[in-house]
């Protein structure tokens, strides 16, 4: 294959946990869209997060016949987030396409998103039409999280949108600067703004292997993103503390004319025990509140690494 001389070159970041089923295929179709532009010049970088099946080693085994390939291998499982800064942290193109290794996102939209890049935008996102292979119940409560989302913080996110997305190295040199180690990639993403342009597409299920999202690592995932982009929830427990320190007042003067009126009666046990429970509840609630932002400065607190590398090749593109 032919390439311009000084020709742009674009890295193709994939985090990999576990996806052996799906990796010799991803690749053909990173191969099959790299073909259709020689235009350019590619290094598709592998991020294993950990996997606990053949990945590591179908990735080693492609990296011995192609050059264009890189792999960065960390020493346990880290999580996607500290995966794709990881990855942002080495890769070495002049723009940079975040795609998940399941084939969800599909690499023949690589080349739309690259037309919009060389059109001057920054932050070329894929927005998803449609969701196959997803639940009703997922799609819903997605959706609603996004827009509480955005209703809670200052920034603008782009909704129906995930990881996949083109992104100018200048995106990238900013990423690279945000280092806290619980972290909320998505969000980043918008907080870091620079020109962003959507290209839509309709997003096909799994092609192999089992989802790595089950609904518990889902609210922890939705937690983070609230904790990460918007200071809201502690607002919100203000609040509710003000207002109901606003009815117990008001309440304690009902009680007091009451009784200066009618005598004290021993009635109202129930209502009592309900006032009571109540409050304790809201109580508990903004103490977790509370105790969600904690955490966060305990953890960032520590200043460990956020991840650790166990082995790793560079790409050689040509």
């Amino acid at each position: 294959m032919e390439f311009v001389k000084d020709a742009k070159l674009i890295s193709i970041l994939i985090p990999v946990y576990n996806e052996a089923e799906v990796l010799q295929k991803l690749y053909s179709k990173l191969q099959n869209m790299a073909e259709g532009l020689n235009a350019y010049r590619f290094e598709f970088l592998f991020v294993d997060d950990g996997s606990a099946d053949a990945s590591m080693s179908i990735i080693r085994d492609l990296a011995a016949t192609d050059a264009r390939i890189a792999w960065v291998s960390l020493s346990r499982n880290f999580g996607k987030e500290l995966a794709m800064l990881a990855g942002l942290d080495n890769v070495r193109g002049d723009a940079t396409v975040v795609i998940d290794a399941d084939l969800q996102d599909p690499p023949e939209l690589i080349p739309r998103m690259i037309e919009q890049w060389e059109r001057g935008f920054d932050d070329v996102y894929a927005r998803r039409r449609t969701r196959s292979g997803e639940s009703w119940l997922k799609k819903s409560t997605s959706k609603l999280y996004y827009r509480i989302l955005q209703r809670t913080t200052r920034v603008q996110l782009q909704m129906d949108t995930g990881d996949f997305r083109l992104l100018d190295r200048k995106c990238v040199e900013a990423l690279r600067q945000l280092r806290e180690s619980e972290r909320y990639t998505k969000g980043m993403f918008s907080w870091i703004g620079f020109r962003k342009v959507e290209v839509v597409y309709d997003r096909p299920a799994r092609q192999g292997g089992i989802t790595k999202w089950n609904y518990g690592q889902l609210v922890h995932l939705a937690i983070d993103g609230l904790t990460s982009c918007t200071t809201a929830p502690l607002r919100f427990s203000s609040f509710m503390g003000a207002v109901i320190s606003i009815a117990a007042f008001a309440y304690l003067l009902v009680i007091v004319v009451r009784t200066l009126m009618w005598g004290n009666t021993a009635v109202g046990y129930p209502s009592l025990m309900a006032v009571m429970l109540f409050l304790g509840g809201v109580q508990l609630l903004s103490l977790g509140i509370i105790g969600e932002y904690i955490g966060r400065i305990f953890m960032e607190s520590k200043r460990r690494p956020a991840y650790l590398v166990q082995s790793m090749h560079e790409s050689r593109p040509e």
